[in-house]
């Protein structure tokens, strides 16, 4: 019997042990995405005779004779679904992976269940969005697009914290909330801001690809009917079982023999050349310590050997029939190990100097040894003194779209790529590089991407698909499991940091030492700008005359850590502003206070690890003071709703506690972060933004469409971006650091601008009226007595051989800094270990806020991340170097039912160096999440963890072993 797919019949038939979502993607509907192949995440769900299944766990023959649907056949003729309308009104969406998933669940619901959704969505994740857009959407609470938000809105109390429960399960949905506001669209901050201009800066103006994510037709990486790279082959990897060995011989005829398997690629077959897979302006900025495929393997799941073959199956097979033999080394798997004389050296083989490696023969990849004024002078000044040693653990990204890559050469014999990546022009030159490719023979398109968060700053995949196109001169595909995202690709980079601190009575902050090792995994790729720059901004913003840091970066052989949100600062904060609480309640100061009188303010000197402040740093805006204000106010606020709704009781077992942190980040990487754009008028009127940067739910397509049509004096909606495609542009660094709005952004507006003068000027030659005295408006441009159509324009300018297209360049300097404050109110209960988040704010110096909603959104997204981070997030590595958390059932990220909805609050400031005011906001609220909790906890109980997680039965013992409970 046929399998009928949105009302269709299809002709094709399952083969043994297909599941339905291999299937339904073979027959061409994409929309049916893979983000585990576990029956984890739900971004595969389609309906079978109307109820939703995850069809990676569904025999493809059990659907024989039943009607699927997937999201491309949700909508009807009258229009979309629903669902599909709200989640469009809510903006339920960032990435957008999931979301085709999170629909077809949603859409089955009824009253009853959406009225319990912590239940009724737990089988679909999100990584993106914190669920309260979900959540949203699904409720039909969408706030509508387009909306103006001024000042005045931008101070409300937030979140409705009835019914507060437990984390999991956190506060209790109740409904759509207020968007804090935005400010005011032309310069001035005042609370009276005028309303946005709708289409403009600071309206919340829909994505873009919004209509496509819904019906299941934007484009991912993976997206590619089988009929525009006929013949496409598929690439599995061989993988080392062991933390380090040198490889005696690999036997490649079994492989061979397997049907279907085409070739066979080992280190025998690769480039020399080292690089890092890091991806950096500089790529000097990293070791190159990594080969395509090396013969020295030095963590379990290293890459060696890669499988080519007509199918996934045959590659596999092909995989599991390479006869390896391995000369086992010694191992070392922790950075205090590691770095004892007579360790292993895991790169002792390489010249220092070469590859950029500080001490290649000590495991040492980076180091930074600083002192400003004196500690040993500072703690003798000091009346108290906090002494305690911090540990951050492995966190995994967790993108919804794993790793993948396809490589094939066109006409013309060029290496094309489509990648999952955040940084296409930086994979371009890295392969030319790696395969002494000219630059012009290689182009680099990122189609949609499904989430990043620092683990697509990196080559994984493309070098081993440009390997075999170019020996093979077909289509290769390669697309990472979710168990190899976990045990093959990067994490956060544990911090162990041993702080010592020292305050006097009157509140100043004498002496900041710290002493800092960092666990780079078996390659250094971005350990030494993790390692400084979360020796950066930490320390940086607060003013104290004596600070000492001694850090290294070091090899072990485990999995590899990598750029993960934050980029060091996450791990950095957690200890320093947990330091700054213990030295308050040690001196007797309220901890907000504390941090009052030490923060820097604008003409302190922000300092670090050397003693003059960076020379391209400044602040262009400040808004931490009223961060701490805002955070602080909704606190009490929310205790006196909590009072006055006659729950601040809990009983005898339960103690409460709030606790606050801040956090600073440059706006802008250093060295150098270049973006080139191009925005043009076009014969209709329309204007056209090419720009490099990659759209992977960090909103920057409807930024630049809205910083260029509040230049053109249009709306969004009459500009279409173009982007991420190497063939587009000159450069674009890439969209990490913060740096899709301050930098590409920054390009994009002086396009608009140069090119909006352009067209008064072929107006007023029409005209005959001065420059001066025509004026763009919404699809014209106003000369006094006559109004000329865009149309015109564009016509007369081709006939006069003027160019409407202009070029915009900038190079990520000056900077600027941006600033986050969070707060929480928790309650622990002393007999059992649980904990309940009963309030969580964030206050936000964003700078003038582009789209309230969106920047609202990434606030939220980065809180969750961070939850889980702080709570029970952990890649575990055992004894034998083999990371055991290798699936998301083993690996907890936040559900819907274990994120708190979040009152998100915008400091007023408007930045002298961003684009129309604007600062980045992506990064940075991930970082004071977790000693913000930490400080609550403390707070609560009077224990001080410094170690994370901070998971239940942590939290229980400690509680225990202070007798705060009975044994």
């Amino acid at each position: 019997m046929a399998i009928e797919i949105n009302g269709s019949a299809s002709q094709a038939t399952p083969r043994p042990g297909q599941c339905l979502r291999t299937f339904l993607r073979e027959e061409g509907n994409f929309g049916v995405k893979k983000g585990c192949d576990g029956g984890d995440c739900g971004a595969c769900t389609v309906h079978v005779d109307g109820k939703p299944v995850h069809s990676c766990i569904y025999p493809a023959v059990r659907a024989e004779g039943k009607a699927v649907t997937t999201i491309e056949g949700l909508a009807s003729e009258e229009g979309l679904h629903p669902v599909q309308e709200q989640f469009l009104e809510a903006q339920g969406f960032q990435c957008g992976f999931c979301t085709a998933g999170m629909m077809m669940t949603a859409a089955t619901f009824d009253d009853e269940q959406r009225a319990n959704l912590p239940r009724n969505l737990k089988g679909n994740l999100c990584r993106c969005t914190g669920y309260r857009s979900i959540a949203d959407a699904v409720c039909g609470h969408g706030g509508g697009s387009g909306e103006a938000h001024g000042g005045d809105h931008q101070h409300d109390a937030g979140a409705d914290v009835s019914g507060a429960q437990v984390v999991p399960g956190a506060q209790a949905v109740q409904g759509a909330q207020s968007i804090q506001g935005a400010q005011s669209v032309r310069g001035t901050q005042t609370p009276a801001a005028v309303p946005a201009t709708p289409g403009q800066l600071g309206d919340n103006v829909p994505a873009p690809a919004g209509q496509a994510v819904v019906t299941g037709t934007a484009r991912y990486s993976l997206d590619v009917p089988a009929g525009e790279l006929p013949g496409m082959l598929h690439m599995k990897l061989l993988r080392s079982p062991y933390p380090h060995a040198r490889i005696v011989s690999i036997g490649k005829a079994p492989a061979l023999a397997v049907p279907g398997v085409v070739a066979v690629f080992t280190h025998e077959d690769a480039p020399q050349l080292l690089f890092s897979t890091a991806q950096h302006e500089n790529y000097t900025d990293d070791p190159d310590d990594t080969r395509v495929l090396d013969n020295v393997v030095r963590f379990i799941g290293q890459r060696v050997a890669a499988v080519v073959a007509e199918s996934v199956g045959a590659a596999e097979a092909g995989a599991r029939a390479l006869e390896v033999k391995y000369e086992l080394l010694e191992p070392v798997f922790t950075p205090q190990e590691a770095i004892l004389p007579g360790a292993p050296a895991i790169h002792g083989e390489k010249d220092g100097v070469f590859s950029r490696i500080s001490r290649p023969h000590h495991n040492v990849v980076a180091e930074v040894h600083a002192e400003l004024g004196s500690v040993a002078d500072g703690f003798a000044a000091a009346d108290f003194i906090h002494e305690h040693t911090y540990q951050t653990q492995r966190v995994q990204h967790v993108a919804m779209e794993t790793h993948a890559a396809i490589a094939w050469l066109d006409g013309d014999g060029r290496l094309m790529i489509r990648s999952s990546t955040q940084v296409p022009f930086l994979v371009k030159r890295t392969l030319s590089r790696v395969f002494n490719l000219a630059p012009e023979t290689i182009r680099v398109v990122a189609g949609r991407v499904g989430g990043g968060f620092g683990g697509k700053q990196e080559v994984l995949t493309e070098d081993l698909v440009a390997l075999a196109a170019l020996a093979l001169r077909r289509p290769v595909q390669l697309e990472f499991t979710r168990t190899e995202q976990f045990t093959a690709t990067t994490t956060r980079h544990p911090f162990t940091i041993h702080l010592k601190a020292g305050a006097s009575r009157d509140g100043s902050l004498t002496a900041l030492q710290l002493n800092v090792l960092t666990n780079t995994g078996a390659y250094g790729n971005h350990a030494p700008g993790v390692m400084f720059h979360g020796c950066g901004e930490s320390l940086a913003v607060y003013k104290c005359v004596n600070k000492k840091v001694d850090a290294h970066a070091v090899y072990t052989n485990t999995v590899p850590a990598g750029a993960f949100r934050g980029y060091g600062l996450s791990q950095m904060i957690f200890a320093i502003e947990s330091a700054i609480d213990e030295l308050a309640i040690g001196i007797g100061m309220d901890p907000l206070e504390f941090r009052l009188k030490n923060m820097v303010r604008p003409g302190d000197h922000m300092l670090s690890t050397t003693p003059e402040p960076e020379e391209d740093v400044h602040y262009g805006s400040y808004g931490l003071d009223q961060c701490v204000s805002l955070v602080r106010d909704a606190l009490d606020r929310g205790k006196e709703r909590y009072r006055a709704a006659g729950l601040d009781d809990l009983g005898p077992d339960w103690v409460v506690g709030e606790g606050s942190a801040l956090s600073m980040i440059d706006t802008v990487p250093p060295r150098g972060h270049f973006a080139h754009t191009r925005v043009s008028l076009e014969a209709n009127g329309r204007f056209a933004v090419d720009v490099g940067t990659a759209e992977f739910g960090n909103g920057t397509t409807t930024v630049h469409a809205q910083l260029a049509a509040t230049a053109l004096a249009t709306t969004a909606s009459k500009v279409t971006v173009r982007q991420s495609d190497t063939d587009l542009l000159e450069h674009d660094t890439g969209a990490f650091g913060s740096a899709g709005t301050v930098v590409a952004g920054k390009a994009t507006l002086g396009a608009a601008l140069e090119l909006a003068t352009r067209i008064q000027t072929v107006a007023a030659s029409l005209t005959g009226v001065a420059l001066t005295d025509c004026r763009l408006v919404d699809g014209a441009v106003d000369c006094g007595e006559r109004t000329v159509p865009l149309t015109e324009i564009a016509d007369a300018a081709r006939l006069q051989g003027v160019r409407l297209a202009t070029d915009g360049n900038w190079g990520g300097t000056p900077r600027s800094v941006a600033f986050n404050v969070h707060g929480f109110r928790v309650a622990v209960n002393t007999g059992t270990g649980e904990l309940r988040i009963l309030q969580s704010v964030q206050a936000a110096d964003a700078g003038v806020v582009v789209n309230p909603r969106q920047c609202r959104g990434q606030i939220e997204g980065g809180i969750a991340q961070a939850l889980g981070a702080v709570l029970y997030e952990e890649v575990k590595v055992d004894d034998a170097g083999r990371v055991t958390t290798d699936i998301l059932r083993q690996y907890h990220i936040p559900s819907f039912a274990d994120v708190p909805r979040s009152e998100v609050y915008f400091a007023t400031t408007n930045d002298s160096t961003g684009p129309l005011g604007a600062k980045s906001m992506s990064e940075s609220p991930f970082n004071p999440v977790a000693p913000a909790l930490a400080n609550a906890i403390r707070n609560a109980t009077g224990i001080r963890f410094g170690e994370l997680p901070i998971a239940r039965d942590k939290i229980y013992l400690a509680v225990r072993d202070r007798t705060l409970i009975p044994n």
